[in-house]
């Protein structure tokens, strides 16, 4: 179980539900169902070993997430899957009630079969998911991720344009563009492309590709985000 936030909503909760069925419990810490709630809902989807996940979300200090899911009280508690909601409900309920709900969220033998795929990751078992399920996200993103490493940079770009961007995504692909360089040789080539990001659109777009590729955790990206900012304006 995590907290999630307004920031964090789209990665942990909308592309993780793309993997597995997510369980949002709104919440806040003056409403007194939600603490007889909360403790039931995790012991029913930790039961699940992983199959399940839960996140919490304080509707006081997360206001967009309240909003996007127009709740008219709370405990108010909805399931994601592929990104949409799957199904909810509001208010408390006792453990069997939720059972129910969680074991409707539950893989059936067909995604159990995916799952094991997925799990194995190798080329063959994840081209076998897509056989099935051309649309998957997560095999996608581990096989083209498995074609870069390969240098097989033209077949993971047509692969991701199967499913939206996301972050994962625009980290494969720009390594799918500008190859595997270390951080040190990205930096040099960040600088050196710098000069030439206002005037050049294939500067710039490699510019972005470099940042993307380092990944939004690297302390040197905000730095440079700033400088092509203050070059472009």
């Amino acid at each position: 179980m995590i907290d999630v936030t307004d920031a964090s909503f789209q990665t942990d909760v909308i592309e993780r539900s793309n993997t597995v069925p997510v369980v949002v419990d709104l919440w806040a810490p003056w409403c007194e169902p939600c603490k007889t709630l909360g403790p039931i809902l995790e012991k029913v989807i930790a039961a699940t070993g992983g199959k399940v996940e839960l996140v919490k979300v304080d509707v006081d200090t997360n206001p967009q997430i309240a909003q996007s899911f127009q709740i008219q009280g709370i405990p108010a508690v909805y399931a994601i899957k592929d990104g949409e909601v799957a199904d909810g409900f509001v208010g408390a309920k006792g453990e069997s009630e939720i059972t129910a709900f969680v074991d409707n969220l539950l893989p059936d033998a067909q995604e159990e079969i995916v799952q094991k795929l997925l799990d194995e990751g190798t080329e063959s078992s994840l081209e076998e998911v897509l056989e099935a399920i051309p649309d998957h996200p997560e095999a996608i993103v581990l096989l083209a991720a498995i074609y870069v490493d390969n240098e097989n940079s033209e077949e993971a770009l047509d692969l991701l344009k199967r499913i939206p961007e996301s972050q994962e995504t625009r980290h494969i692909a720009a390594r799918a563009r500008t190859g595997s360089l270390p951080e040190t040789q990205i930096l040099e080539k960040l600088d050196e492309l710098l000069p030439h990001v206002k005037a050049d659109e294939d500067a710039r777009t490699e510019f972005v590709d470099l940042l993307d590729v380092l990944g939004p955790k690297n302390v040197e990206v905000k730095n440079y985000r700033q400088k092509l900012s203050r070059a472009l304006y």
